[in-house]
């Protein structure tokens, strides 16, 4: 009963896997790359953070523009008020009713802080080219976690192959053992071991299919798209076996966007510094403006009063001692500057070492992939001479057992030496700034 359950089982599971392989869309590593920039949230997230760099980087922000404000002020008043003049008459008001009324346009434009303000244009420059710098780390991260992804999924497809293969040479193990007991030549012991390896390997290829549901849910999310959507991928994939150590170090101190961010935040500091120091220098301003002024009184010798009028003028202030406050700020500021030329220099050390060590995993790859590949080949061949021999009846079960594992994880090695080297290449290339989507 049990090895029914588990015959029918498998069955449907074959039928389920090749049938919604053919009716399933397949989908490619360039269009799972296109999704993911057009759907990735922490894409988007960094692409939002960039648009505000952008529309912050004007010279309004930097305090270049003047400055034009509107005023409006009006106040009524209800009181009761008692005048004694100089002639000794006296009057009174009960519930005297008063106001004024104010309103103009006022200018002011700040025309010299030292050069303060096109330092800060400069810097608020700065911080959008960081705001790219960092939109490009977060898309080469998020497409290098697809392609990791993906290929993923292509090692999993070809080792679901494999584990298929050896179910059906379980499967005809069983079928023959039950033949030959039935005619008297095994015993019950061979038939029952059979019937066991098969189960071990149904129970091995539905977790594999398991494996391989939860690593497309994974890519799916990543496509920020509908986590159940069932598809196929490419059968193979090319490893460039060709990438040379030095032209990626090359290529990273010229490409890797953390390494642009660092030496964009050694800029910063440095237009920090330059504001900072600006405040040692007068700072010039020009204001002008209009005003209309008017007053009501219910008593007293002017019950009316009107104005308007243009003013301007100049003010102009410089710092002359201020507890020693700039001193100290031009001090921080120079620190900052030599913190963000180490925070370079150990970036940039960082780098290289990321560089150094992927790339041995690289080179270790490709040889194990070469090596695996052979392994396989040979593994093939004795399982197709082991599955003749248990035709003819002249191999024992223990032989078959054992040839048909040696192929089925001599695949599963080939396959995870292939994705190895694949991995390490994307993660070169990710470090080089060169990853091509």
């Amino acid at each position: 009963m049990k090895y029914k359950i588990a015959v029918l089982v498998a069955f449907a599971l074959s039928i389920l896997f090749a049938g919604s392989a053919n009716a399933q869309e397949v989908l490619t590593l360039e269009d799972a790359i296109k999704i993911a920039l057009e759907r990735n949230y922490d894409i988007k997230l960094v692409a939002n953070d960039l648009e505000i760099d952008r529309n912050n980087a004007n010279r309004a922000n930097a305090g270049m523009l003047p400055v034009v404000t509107g005023t409006l002020n009006q106040n009524n008043t209800i009181q009761n008020s008692s005048q004694t003049r100089e002639s000794g008459d006296k009057v009174e008001r009960n519930g005297a009713r008063g106001s004024t009324l104010n309103y103009g346009v006022g200018l002011n434009w700040t025309i010299f802080d030292g050069l303060g303000m096109f330092a800060r244009y400069e810097q608020l420059k700065e911080f959008q080219k960081l705001g790219e710098a960092d939109l490009q780390q977060t898309i080469l991260t998020r497409i290098g976690d697809v392609m990791s992804t993906y290929y993923d999924l292509v090692q999993q497809q070809q080792q679901l192959r494999a584990l298929d293969t050896a179910m059906l040479i379980s499967r005809e193990r069983v079928q023959i053992a039950k033949n030959r007991f039935e005619i008297g030549k095994v015993s019950k012991l061979e038939v029952l071991n059979a019937q066991v390896d098969y189960n071990t390997d149904t129970t091995r290829i539905m977790r594999q299919h398991e494996l391989y549901q939860n690593t497309q849910t994974q890519l799916n999310e990543l496509l920020a798209r509908d986590v159940n959507l069932r598809f196929r991928v490419v059968e193979t994939f090319t490893i460039d076996d060709q990438l040379v150590l030095q032209q990626l170090a090359d290529k990273a101190a010229q490409q890797n966007p953390a390494l642009q961010a660092a030496i964009i935040n050694k800029r910063v500091a440095e237009l920090d510094m330059k504001q900072v120091k600006a405040n040692r220098m007068p700072r010039v301003s020009l204001n002008t403006g209009y005003n209309f002024n008017r007053a009501e009184s219910a008593l007293g010798f002017t019950t009316l009063s009107t104005g308007n009028g243009l003013n301007y003028g100049v003010s102009a202030s410089v710092n002359i001692f201020n507890g020693f406050l700039q001193r100290r700020s031009e001090q921080n500021a120079a620190i900052s500057m030599k913190s963000a030329q180490l925070e370079y220099e150990q970036l940039n050390q960082n780098i290289n070492s990321q560089l150094t060590s992927a790339y041995q995993t690289y080179l270790t790859s490709l040889s194990l992939v070469e090596l695996e590949e052979n392994n396989q080949k040979i593994a093939r061949q004795n399982l197709d001479i082991t599955l003749e021999k248990l035709k003819l009846g002249s191999i024992t079960p223990i032989e078959v057992r054992e040839a048909q594992l040696n192929y089925v994880n001599a695949t599963v090695r080939f396959t995870n030496a292939q994705f190895q080297a694949k991995i390490a290449e994307v993660s070169l290339r990710e470090i080089a700034g060169t990853l091509t989507f």
